[in-house]
Order: C-alpha cells, then sequence, then structure tokens
C-alpha cells in the first residue's frame, strides 16, 4: 500500500508521437497545454518522455492506467536513472508521477510494463502540474505532497512542529469524493493505532493519582478475564508483552469481517473464553491490540466514567483538542469527517470502518489537534515530565532484554536520530505520529487513502527537514541502488536456484517466483512485489527499500533468505517441497470446533486439495508443507497443524496467524453436510 512524490516546470518539445502505436525507443512529447497522449506499450517497450526543466524545477504528470500496470523510474540529463516513482496504486487508478531535475536538462519518465504477466496495454499521460523552482521549505512539502494534490483520489492532512511552532499545516485531496469535500488540517480522521499512546496517557493519569499502578494484575480490574495461570500485569498489556492473542485475528478466524460492527462487549466476551497465552507474560514481544482494549477498560472501571468521556475531559479539552474524540458508538455522526477508501480495477470505493471498540483504535482527530498534543511532549500542561519520560521508556522482557516498545509507542532511530513513533492502518484510513526529541521535532500525517504509505511520507518529510540521504537496510546506499543507468541482469540459472517459499516466523512465509526472467517475491497474504537486482544475490523489493539476499550452499541452491529492513536482519528458510497422497490426505477431512472462539470449520478434500470452508469466509486453501503441517495465504489463518492420538488418528487441529499461536480446534464426530 503506499509511497507519495514530487514534481512541477518548464516544457519544450523533442519528438512527436503521431499515433497511439509507440516504438520501444520513441520519445514522447508533453505540452504546457495540457495535451493527453495516448498510447500503446508492449512487453519489453520503454517509452520515455522528455522535457527541459531548470535546476530546481519540478514537474507532476498524470498517467491514466488502462487495466495495465506500468512503473516510471526517471533519468536525468545524462541517462542516470533517479529515485523510481512507485506509487503502486493499481492498474485502474490515475498515478501523479513526480520528475525533479537537480541541474538543468533534459530529464525524462520511462513508462515500462509492471507485471510479469502482461504483454501489452493502453494508457494516457498528459502534464497535470507545474511548480516553480523550490527554494523554500514550504515549497519543498507543497511539491512532495502534489500527488495527492487534486480532487480526484483521497488525500492526506499534514502537521509539522518544531520548537514549539507548527512550521506546516495542509490538507490534500478529498475528505469525501462523492460530495467534492476537500482535505483541511481541521478534517477529522480515524487514526487507527496512534489512538494507543492517549489510552496509556489516561492510564498514567490515574497512576499519577494513585488510583492504580502499571504492575498491578489485570484481573484485579476485570475478573471476567481468565486465569491463565501467569500474572498479566497493566504494564505487560502496555507494551505488547502479555502474551494475549491478539482481538483482530481472533474474530477473524471466528467468522468476523473487519467491516462487521465490532464492539468492546464483543471483545470482552471473547477474551473471556480464552484458554490459553501465545507465550508467558514478559517472555516475548508480539504486537497486541487486545491489550489496549483491556487499558480503556480499566480506565473505565478505575473512573466511574466511559472512556471516551475520561479522556475528554481529562487530555482533550485541557489540551484545545476540540475536534478529538474516542469513536465508541459506530452511529456516532461526526462532522467534517473524512470517509476512508482503497483502490480495485473500477477505481475508489468506500472502505467500510464499523468499530464501536476504543483503546487499541477509534480516536477521530485533526492534524491541527495533534499538533496540540506534540506540544504537550514538550511542555506539559497535561500530565508531567516524568509521565513523559515513562511513556518513553522502552520495555524490559523478563530476561532483561530492552525491546522497541515503550508505552504505546515505538522508540528506535531514523537516520541516526532518535526517533519516537506510531503508526496506524484501519479500514482506508493511514496515519503517523513520529518524534524527534532531539531536534524537538514532530511529524504527523493523516490519510483516508488505504495506499498511502504515512510512515514512508513522514520519514520523507523527515529528510526534507533534516537534509539527510536516506539509506536502505542493506549494504548499498540507495544511490547507487536507483542510479545505474543499465539495469544488471543476472544469470538467469542462478536465480532459478531461489524459487522457493521460506518461512520468515512460524507462520509467515515468503514465496520467491520467476517469470521472463525477473524474480518476485509475495508474503503470506500480501501483493506480489518485484525484486530489483544489485548482484547475482542481492535484490531490492521494489517500491520499497528493503534488501533480500539470497545465501547460496555449495551445491549451488540457497536455504537460507535475509531481509534486511528497517535496521533489522532476518533470517528465511527454505521450506522443503512436501507433497501427501491421495491417501494420506483422506486423514483430514471433518468438522473442526473451538470452543475459545464458538466456530467451526469444515476441512474438505477437493479436487487433490485441503480446503478449510467457514461459513462467513471465502475458502481456504491450504498448502502441505510437512507431515501434518499446512499453510495458506489468508491474514487470519497462517498456519494449520493438526494434532494425532495414541492411535495416530487426527483429533483435533492447531490454528496460528501471525499474532495468534496455537489456537485449538476439536475434531467433530462426523456429520453430513451438502
Amino acid at each position: 500500500m503506499n509511497g507519495c512524490i514530487q514534481f512541477g516546470a518548464l516544457l519544450m518539445y523533442l519528438f512527436c508521437i503521431p499515433s497511439t502505436s509507440v516504438a520501444q525507443t520513441e520519445i514522447g512529447t508533453l505540452n504546457n497545454r495540457r495535451k493527453i497522449i495516448r498510447a500503446a506499450i508492449k512487453d519489453a517497450q520503454k517509452h520515455p518522455y522528455t522535457i527541459w526543466l531548470n535546476e530546481g524545477e519540478t514537474a507532476q504528470f498524470r498517467l491514466e492506467q488502462k487495466g495495465i500496470g506500468l512503473k516510471s523510474p526517471s533519468l536525468d540529463s545524462n541517462g542516470n536513472r533517479l529515485k523510481k516513482f512507485n506509487r503502486l496504486n493499481g492498474r485502474f487508478d490515475p498515478e501523479f508521477i513526480p520528475l525533479t531535475s537537480a541541474a538543468s536538462g533534459f530529464p525524462s519518465i520511462e513508462l515500462t510494463l509492471r507485471e510479469v504477466r502482461q504483454t501489452s496495454g493502453n494508457y494516457e499521460v498528459l502534464l497535470h502540474k507545474k511548480v516553480p523552482e523550490i527554494a523554500g521549505l514550504t515549497d519543498r512539502l507543497d511539491a512532495l505532497f502534489l500527488p495527492w494534490d487534486n480532487k480526484e483520489n483521497p488525500g492526506v492532512a499534514v502537521a509539522v512542529i518544531s520548537k514549539g511552532l507548527v512550521i506546516y499545516k495542509k490538507g490534500f485531496g478529498m475528505a469525501n469524493l462523492e460530495y467534492g469535500i476537500p482535505i483541511t488540517p481541521e478534517t477529522i480522521f480515524h487514526i487507527a493505532s496512534v489512538s494507543k499512546q492517549f489510552t496509556i496517557f489516561a492510564l498514567l493519569l490515574l497512576e499519577k493519582e494513585g488510583k492504580l499502578t502499571l504492575d498491578d494484575d489485570v484481573r484485579s480490574y476485570l475478573p471476567s478475564l481468565p486465569d491463565f495461570g501467569d500474572k498479566i500485569t497493566l504494564r505487560h498489556l502496555a507494551s505488547h508483552t502479555s502474551g494475549l492473542r491478539d482481538q483482530w485475528n481472533l474474530m477473524a478466524l471466528a467468522g468476523w469481517r473487519l467491516d462487521d460492527v465490532i464492539t468492546r462487549e464483543q471483545i470482552l466476551k471473547m477474551m473471556s473464553l480464552q484458554r490459553e497465552l501465545n507465550f508467558k507474560p514478559g517472555e516475548e514481544y508480539l504486537y497486541c491490540n487486545t491489550g489496549f482494549t483491556l487499558l480503556a477498560e480499566v480506565v473505565a472501571r478505575v473512573s466511574g466514567i466511559s472512556f471516551a468521556e475520561f479522556t475528554r475531559k481529562h487530555i482533550f479539552e485541557p489540551l484545545r483538542m476540540n475536534h478529538t474524540s474516542f469513536y465508541d458508538d459506530h452511529e456516532k455522526l461526526i462532522k467534517n469527517r473524512a470517509y476512508s477508501y482503497y483502490l480495485d480495477s473500477t477505481g475508489y470505493k468506500k472502505s467500510v470502518l464499523n468499530y464501536a471498540t476504543v483503546g487499541a483504535t477509534s480516536l477521530m482527530t485533526t492534524a491541527e489537534d495533534i499538533s496540540h498534543w506534540a506540544l504537550n511532549f514538550r511542555i506539559p500542561k497535561v500530565g508531567d515530565i516524568e509521565m513523559i519520560n515513562e511513556m518513553n521508556t522502552p520495555a524490559r522482557l523478563n530476561n532483561g532484554t530492552r525491546i522497541s516498545s515503550a508505552l504505546g509507542q515505538f522508540t528506535g532511530k531514523y537516520n541516526g536520530l532518535q526517533e519516537i513513533q506510531h503508526g496506524g492502518a484501519d479500514a482506508g484510513y493511514r496515519s503517523y505520529f513520529g518524534r524527534y526529541p532531539e531536534q524537538d521535532v514532530s511529524i504527523a500525517l493523516l490519510s483516508n487513502a488505504a495506499e498511502f504509505d504515512a510512515a514512508g511520507m513522514a520519514h520523507k518529510v523527515a529528510d526534507i527537514l533534516f537534509a539527510f540521504q536516506v539509506t536502505p537496510a542493506g549494504n548499498m546506499p540507495l544511490a547507487s541502488v536507483s542510479n545505474r543507468a543499465i539495469p544488471l541482469v543476472p544469470d538467469q540459472k542462478v536465480l532459478e536456484t531461489y524459487v522457493g517459499t521460506y518461512e520468515l516466523e512460524p507462520d509467515l512465509f515468503i514465496t520467491i517466483t520467476i517469470g521472463k526472467g525477473i524474480l518476485s517475491a509475495r508474503v503470506s497474504g500480501q501483493a506480489v512485489m518485484a525484486l530489483i537486482p544489485l548482484s547475482d544475490a542481492e535484490f531490492v523489493v521494489d517500491g520499497t527499500e528493503a534488501v533480500i539476499s539470497f545465501l547460496p550452499e555449495p551445491n549451488g541452491h540457497s536455504r537460507l533468505m535475509q531481509l534486511a529492513q528497517g535496521g533489522e536482519v532476518m533470517d528465511a528458510h527454505r521450506v522443503a517441497e512436501f507433497t501427501l497422497t491421495p491417501g494420506e490426505l483422506a486423514a483430514y477431512p471433518g468438522n473442526y470446533y473451538s470452543d475459545e472462539l464458538g466456530t467451526e470449520y469444515r476441512i474438505l478434500e477437493i479436487d487433490g486439495k485441503l480446503i478449510a470452508r467457514h461459513h462467513r469466509h471465502s475458502d481456504i486453501e491450504l498448502e502441505a508443507v510437512g507431515k501434518d503441517v499446512f499453510r495458506s495465504d489468508t491474514w487470519f489463518f497462517r498456519q494449520l497443524v493438526f494434532d494425532r492420538n495414541e492411535a495416530n488418528k487426527v483429533r483435533g487441529c492447531r490454528i496460528s496467524s501471525g499474532r495468534v499461536r496455537n489456537l485449538r480446534f476439536q475434531k467433530l464426530p462426523n456429520r453430513n453436510y451438502p
């Protein structure tokens, strides 16, 4: 999902396109009268469009893809590749492509087919907007968000706070596409998981009053939560170290859609039925929304008023966050709200959100109001510096290891700078709030477009503010990745040895495929991404700064892949190919029930494949990866492991999905189903 850009400038003609048929090396022309160029493109063709730009000028082009996926690297006047444009919106939506010139000359954009399965298609391109030479900070930030500055797509509200002042706040795009309502800094957005830090702040206010401590047992306040045999503290909940299973994964496994009405009461009832944890409290870190739903309930029960009312009275009103509230009623009207959207082959669609649960999510706020929140970290008007320091302090595991998770936010480094941040994603809403305490800078981005890369764009804002050169999490600087005039062509026989499935986590897989001499990677439940070669063994994931490296063994085959991203390097081991005979598959079909979820799955064998069926979900195809072990691409149903009894008969199974581990299902006696 994601990404954004910069643009503008002065055009000159080079060559003409006489018709919609374009040769591989022919150059297109665009003029300043918004003339539309219509063209057809075929496999392996490159369509350059060249303009004259003075130093520092930018140009923005509009690309309309007619059912095809295009990519558009840009070249400087000498033919060297600049950083590639990759908004990745899809095949049908309009893209807004930037071209910025560091020196006067004739830079160009170069259109090629993105997807290896496509061989031809049509598109339209025209000059959309011109921006004069960029000099000041405001101009640079305006140019960054130009792709969203139109009436045809959702967009983003931005606020930048530096040294106690709001130095930049603007809205781009539309809050409501049906009624043509633009986004402003006062537009209200659902900010998803960025809500969590407000939940922590409410908890710390009660601790300051002596009404609770973070080391209290959560069951002291919520006795309906089962006794798992180990004490779970409020601190465990606040730092994602409780071991509790995540509420969204559980609800999806139970048959809920995430656009269903989901309430606090339903989540509390579901948690009261749980019998096992993912791990012992404090032993590991694993992101868990459930903990923050429970913390909001603790705040409500201790204070004697609803969580929404407590935060309004004790946080939002004192900070003059007049357009901020926790949304605990899915039918409540919110004036000036941005609606969320996602893209499919028909264009933008509503991305419906019906949450009536708070704590982990559901804060409604504006870029303007978030600015007040940012300023409170600098000189607290609500709370005090001790509370701020406690929020900012990374948590420790039982063995003493510090983790990046603080309380309701994450600590780390960006380009060597201390960064405290959290992002959010629910329905089509995307948000990011990052603070750089050493520079006294905060950045907030609130979007209503599912494809918007809020974290990536916030970091581009930081790059402009701090004038840093971004380096991806591999060994090669970004400049050396993106400035190749001639793309590297790896040995095809070597590429074929990388094809296969690699296990990144116990229930998270990366599948490597090859087509037309290009490697692609697909993470379980996500889109296919092309791999751009840096060498025969090292690749950049297209549209990201992630680097994948393969470590071949003496026999020439790679059994280990490494993924470098965000300063971390993770190993992924190749999964050995595994097949089952029809006779072996026959052991698994049946009906499986979970009393922790109150739901049932039917496992069927259809055309030699195992299928998991639930009456509220699409069928889930299961792939065997070992004896009694299967995987799928469904985000909430990544791995299924069958259990056998002493007689070697299948008696049940355990399902895992990243934030839920080993949820048990019992095989029921045979029943006849249609």
